[in-house]
Order: C-alpha cells, then sequence, then structure tokens
C-alpha cells in the first residue's frame, strides 16, 4: 500500500486530493495549521482508517519529519493563497511559502522520497507570449509590488526542488497550477469563480476589477488532481516543470455575465478599479493561458472538464454546500 502525505491537505485542493488518493487505496496523512483550509472539507473523510490528519504547521520541523519519514510520496501543498492575503499578508506569504518548502526538502531528502511542490501559473509573471510554455522566461514586476511576493516566492521555491534534484538526485517535480476551481473553494481570498456565483446567488452585484477584459483560464478540480497523482506515479517527471490547466479562455466579464445567466440572478456589474479593490499601482495580467503539451505528452493528461460544467458544479455546490457531497 502506498503512503502518501498530503501537506495542506484541508484545503480546496489538498482535500480533494486526499479523497482521491484514499479512493484508489492509498494510505494518507494530511497536515494542515487551517489557516486557509478548513476541518469540514475533511470530516467526511475521517470514518475511512486510511485517512489521518494532523492539525500542525509544516514549520513544526519534528511532527514533519516524522511524516516524512513514513510516507513514500509527499504531495507539498502548504502555501499561502489568493490575491487579497498576498496584499495584505507578504511577510507570511514569503516566510510561510518558502521555509515550509525548505523543510519539506530537507527531511524528504534522507531518504529520498518523491516529491510534487505545487507551484502557479503566478510564476509567468508580465509575460506576454502565449500560451504559457514550461521552458519560456518569466518577467516578474518590481519588489516594490507586494502583489510578486508570492509568484517570486513559488519561484524561488521551484528553483529549490530542482536544486535538490540536481545536487542530491531527490526525486521532485514541479506542478505550476492555473486557476484550478471547484466545490470547497472559497471565495474569501479572492478567487473569482466562487465570489462571483455567492454574490449572484445572493442576488448582489458582481464586482469585477479593473476593466473586466482580462481573461483567464479555469481547471477543474478533478482535473487538476488527476494530473498530480499522474505526475506522482510517473518515474521520468522528476527535475520537470509541468503546467497543470485548461486553455479554455474567457474574459472576467464574460464570466461575470454567464454566471448571472446560469444562475436566474438580478445580480448587476459593479466595475472596481485595481487600486481601491488591492493598492495603488497594482498590476494584473492581461491573459494567462497554459501550454499543455508537456503533461500531455508525459502522462496523457488533457482536461475533461470544460468552464461551462464547471460553472455547474460550482453553483450546485454553493446551494448546497455539504463537502461530503462535493467528491469529483
Amino acid at each position: 500500500m502506498t503512503i502518501s502525505l498530503v501537506t495542506g491537505g484541508a484545503g480546496f485542493v489538498g482535500s480533494h486530493l486526499a479523497e482521491r488518493l484514499l479512493e484508489r487505496g492509498d494510505e494518507v496523512y494530511i497536515l494542515d495549521d487551517l489557516s486557509t483550509g478548513a476541518i469540514n472539507n475533511i470530516t467526511h473523510l475521517k470514518a475511512n482508517p486510511r485517512f489521518h490528519y494532523t492539525v500542525d504547521s509544516v514549520m513544526n520541523e519534528r511532527l514533519l519529519a516524522e511524516l516524512v519519514d513514513s510516507s513514500d510520496n509527499v504531495y507539498h501543498l502548504a502555501a499561502a493563497v489568493g490575491v487579497f492575503l498576498v496584499v495584505e499578508s507578504p511577510v507570511y506569504t514569503i516566510e510561510n511559502t518558502v521555509r515550509g518548502t525548505e523543510l519539506v526538502l530537507k527531511w524528504a531528502n534522507k531518504k529520498k522520497k518523491k516529491v510534487i511542490i505545487t507551484s502557479t501559473s503566478e510564476v509567468y509573471g508580465k509575460s506576454t507570449r502565449f500560451p504559457f510554455n514550461e521552458a519560456d522566461d518569466l518577467v516578474i514586476g518590481p519588489s516594490s509590488m507586494g502583489r510578486w511576493s508570492y509568484a517570486s516566492s513559488k519561484l524561488l521555491d521551484e528553483f529549490l526542488g530542482l536544486a535538490y534534484y540536481r545536487e542530491y538526485h531527490l526525486p521532485v517535480t514541479i506542478a505550476r497550477l492555473f486557476n484550478t476551481v471547484g466545490p470547497r473553494q472559497t471565495g474569501r481570498y479572492g478567487m473569482v469563480i466562487p465570489r462571483f456565483v455567492g454574490q449572484a446567488l445572493s442576488n448582489e452585484p458582481l464586482t469585477v476589477f479593473g476593466t473586466g477584459q482580462q481573461s483567464r483560464c479555469f481547471t477543474y478540480v478533478k482535473d487538476a488532481v488527476d494530473a498530480l497523482i499522474g505526475l506522482m506515479d510517473n518515474p521520468a517527471t522528476p527535475g520537470q516543470i509541468y503546467n497543470i490547466g485548461n486553455p479554455e479562455e474567457i474574459t472576467i466579464e464574460k464570466l461575470a455575465q454567464t454566471i448571472i445567466a446560469k444562475t436566474g440572478s438580478r445580480s448587476t456589474i459593479t466595475y472596481v478599479p485595481y487600486s481601491e479593490a488591492y493598492q495603488e499601482g497594482f498590476e494584473d495580467m492581461p491573459r494567462r493561458v497554459p501550454d499543455i503539451e508537456k503533461i500531455g505528452a508525459a502522462i496523457g493528461y488533457r482536461p475533461k472538464f470544460g468552464l461551462d460544467e464547471i460553472l455547474d458544479r460550482v453553483i450546485e455546490y454553493q446551494h448546497h454546500p455539504d463537502p461530503a457531497r462535493a467528491s469529483v
């Protein structure tokens, strides 16, 4: 039996990953300090004798060492999430992201445990080459703007993980997630789809930041979780970086209009300047489109869920927010 450790396992993606690993027969340990995760996301898993959870931080080095030592595979998802949190708490973002990854790699290296580090499409920064390819140059904004602290700290995670691979032969794979969405995701930290759906169901104005002409590509959490497991299971992926995403693109304004129509809402759309929503001088990316050829060649990845079905599932979940019914 494979023993898997998921850091950040009570979070949105982590809870779905834990659930899928249990379904396939793994013994699963999760570690989460609940700073952005929630016990409610994993309550329905507690009855499974192969599921174990600990409410604590990856900064608890002694505990982390024990969990890593007893595991075969480590999925490292623990990190700050959401633009709101990144802008408001840059010290927390940087310290927890970088230090947490340092400790995971340190202890995984003791017995060469396979590690997947989840990174983010944010590392592509202000690149204007579309779609984003894993080999592209990365264009990060100035350090005077706090919004780049997350991208920079995750990029440092990538450098460190690949350094462990090259210098110590630790089997580390980097997965760059693109706007992963689905049931259990909260809009609390700025995630746009759950925020829009919540506003629409309450007949409140949908707050679109900027002009709404910026576009995004959304990945259903089941596709993302299956991709993470596929990368972990493939012995050829260590030392590599892979985009996990869905190239179907939509503007944020069109997204808001679509959600209003799907929910039958009486909501209107309100446009909020970035300086008012976040901070003066805040920069957003006009597009963020993944190239998924590399991961397709490696594990046969193709997203199975389009945006229409994703929105239907998120709307249904917010109508009936029961994590036990939100299996994907």
